[in-house]
């Protein structure tokens, strides 16, 4: 009977209709947060599972062997899991479609007991039969626990739970990144590095998943198993090399959090941990921009007015977060959280606009391009009296750019000017602004080597004549006067030069200690070298 079980492929479990909790109190799912994709397990995984498990290579630490399994089951005396194999094999247990329905609860039980055993996937032709098994069974759990119709009790959660923890709660490989960090500022280039256990690892997610979002699963007797320690466990998992992962625990956690209202401010505490270690210490970590992911829709739910607790996680660690090297791994969704602090207290707007000042990139363009696409982000969400606090300073910044050498640095600063909130806002405040970048404006017309840049400039520069022709003419004065001092004190600073250098030239023939410029002209050093010949001779 066992054998003609074990030979069923098993049935395709109907998806879960309960992927999509919203409503609850500061939690939203607006930031593309979902788990459709999930719902693609089964049929993706209804090729052999000899192929399956023999394209996995690597090794993980800490397994548990079959002798252990069967050494640890012999000790358990719960009477209602009872033993899980009868014989010496791995074998498959009956299906739930076979027992009774007063039998499932005790099957279950047993099958998780079963699932419990952790293969190494070092060797691809290593227990290829219980490898299948264990994925055939872990296959029926997912569907049991979709398809259940009355709440589970504490035995189930217990050892559901203890399940999950045997399967995915291990030591990750060491980093590829450690040596050096530069190369994680190129999305593209980075490695990607693939899971070895992940036929089994992958169902194991998914079956945590329907779990924490089951209608079923009983938040407040749920929340004794799912505790503090799981979170951080899970939160460790982040770290993976695999997107794989990192999806899926990206899933889980926002349930989690969506569920367990208990959690939410532990939660929100040890993603900021993460945060502090990555940015003060190792700068080191894979999952920051799914972390960031879900903090996203944290904030979008964030109720108001916001908590200090909220504003101090902005300047303390979202900011903060500009200042690594890879900052490009994760910047889209960084940029995304920073946003929805300032669409929700405008007041914030100052705080943003001089963090990001702070860490304004100095030799690197490409993260200077990102500032800037950031920049006007926030400054669109930005109303006159936070803008008018910062904007001295921010204008200054805004002027080194337009001045860069790197020409997508000065047309992303120059592109401000095409949107009409930022437009108006400068205009509302050219007083200010005129005088601060009309230099960089006029020198930019005159000398910049990049065409494009040329007439963004001219562009820009004709905004400013149309809205306050007096004002400009002002600025243009100022400018052409400044100018004309600069080029007398040069001209002066020159004389002198030229002063000490013929000094210098009449005098080398003594002894006496003189002034000799650093830049000594050629005639100068040819008339000395000719008075030292007369001397000589």
């Amino acid at each position: 009977m066992i054998k003609q079980i074990f030979g069923k492929i098993p049935r395709k479990p109907s998806k879960s209709s309960h992927n999509n909790s919203n409503g609850e109190g500061g939690f939203n799912d607006g930031f593309s947060l979902n788990s459709s994709s999930n719902n693609t397990l089964l049929k993706s995984n209804s090729v052999s599972s000899k192929s399956s498990s023999s394209c996995s290579v690597g090794s993980r630490s800490g397994n548990e062997t079959i002798a252990q399994y069967y050494s640890n089951q012999s000790k358990k005396s719960a009477p209602t899991s009872g033993s899980v194999m009868a014989s010496a094999a791995y074998e498959a247990l009956p299906s739930f479609r076979d027992v009774p329905s007063s039998e499932k609860q005790n099957l279950f039980i047993r099958k998780l007991n079963m699932c419990c055993v952790v293969f190494d996937f070092n060797d691809p032709v290593k227990h290829l039969k219980e490898k299948d098994v264990k994925r055939q069974t872990l296959l029926e759990l997912v569907d049991y626990v979709s398809s259940v119709n009355s709440k589970f009790n504490e035995l189930a959660m217990q050892e559901m739970t203890k399940m999950v923890a045997t399967n995915l709660f291990r030591a990750l490989p060491s980093s590829n990144h450690d040596g050096n960090l530069e190369d994680m500022g190129e999305p593209d280039e980075e490695e990607h590095v693939l899971e070895p256990a992940w036929p089994h690892l992958q169902i194991v997610y998914e079956f945590l998943f329907r779990f924490v979002a089951s209608p079923e699963t009983d938040a407040k007797l749920a929340k004794r198993y799912i505790d503090h320690s799981f979170v951080l466990k899970l939160l460790d998992l982040f770290d993976s090399e695999d997107q794989r992962e990192r999806d899926y625990l990206k899933t889980i956690l926002h349930r989690i959090y969506g569920k367990f209202m208990v959690h939410r401010p532990f939660i929100r505490k040890a993603i900021n941990n993460i945060f502090y270690r990555f940015i003060f210490e190792t700068e080191k970590h894979s999952g920051i921009a799914e972390l960031l992911e879900i903090l996203g829709s944290i904030i979008n739910g964030f109720a108001l007015p916001l908590k200090e607790e909220h504003k101090l996680f902005l300047a303390r660690a979202l900011i903060p977060l500009h200042k690594p090297k890879c900052v490009a791994l994760y910047h889209q969704q960084l940029s995304y959280c920073i946003t929805q602090f300032v669409e929700k207290d405008v007041k914030l707007a100052d705080t943003v606009v001089r963090g990001l000042l702070k860490y304004w990139p100095i030799t690197n363009s490409a993260k200077e391009v990102m500032f800037l696409s950031e920049l006007e982000e926030v400054l669109e969400a930005t109303q006159a009296a936070e803008f008018q606090r910062c904007v001295i300073p921010l204008f200054r910044q805004i002027g080194r750019c337009l001045n860069s050498l790197h020409f997508q640095v000065a047309e992303r600063a120059l592109f401000l000017w095409n949107n009409d909130h930022i437009r108006n806002l400068i205009l509302q405040n050219s007083k200010v602004i005129l005088p601060i970048i009309f230099p960089a404006m006029e020198k930019n017309i005159r000398g910049h080597w990049n065409q494009a840049v040329q007439s963004l400039t001219m562009n820009v520069r004709k905004i400013f004549s149309d809205a306050d022709q007096a004002l400009f003419d002002e600025c243009l004065k100022r400018f052409q006067e400044e100018e004309i001092n600069d080029r007398e004190k040069q001209e002066k600073r020159e004389s002198i030069w030229k002063q000490l250098e013929d000094v210098a030239a009449a005098n080398a023939v003594s002894n006496e200690a003189i002034l000799v410029s650093r830049f000594v002209s050629s005639v100068a050093i040819a008339t000395s070298a000719n008075q030292l010949a007369t001397a000589g001779g």
